[in-house]
């Protein structure tokens, strides 16, 4: 079955970088669009990045300039790499992928948290 494995987060002080990983198997990772999305305590969650099978590319408005989604289809992972950290980036940070051909078949990983604080 499909599987999302993500990895990379931590604590990290603001103005610091950290680079998530997210390992897909069970699935042609070629034909999904993968995503990162976070949850803020008490928040709704939200889209970070967005990359397609196409390759054509999404961020949220706060993140631009500072975070780059990537992705290795020789490896099926997909990367998010975070630098200019800020306090409000402190979030449980989860890895998302749809089926280019079959938006209902999405699959979520387990979730990294990411803490930004001095």
């Amino acid at each position: 079955q499909v599987q999302l494995v993500e990895s990379g987060g931590g604590l990290v002080q603001p103005g610091g970088s950290l680079r998530l990983s997210c390992a897909a198997s069970g699935m042609i990772f070629s034909t999904f669009h993968m995503g990162w999305f976070r949850q803020a305590p008490g928040k709704q969650r939200e889209l970070v990045a967005h990359i397609t099978s196409g390759w054509s590319l999404t961020y949220l408005d706060s993140v631009k300039g500072r975070f780059t989604i990537s992705r290795d289809n020789a490896k099926n992972t997909v990367y998010l790499q975070m630098n200019s950290l800020k306090p409000e980036d402190t979030a449980v940070y989860y890895c998302h992928a749809v089926l280019a051909s079959r938006p209902s078949s999405e699959y979520w990983g387990q979730g990294t948290q990411v803490t930004v604080s001095s």
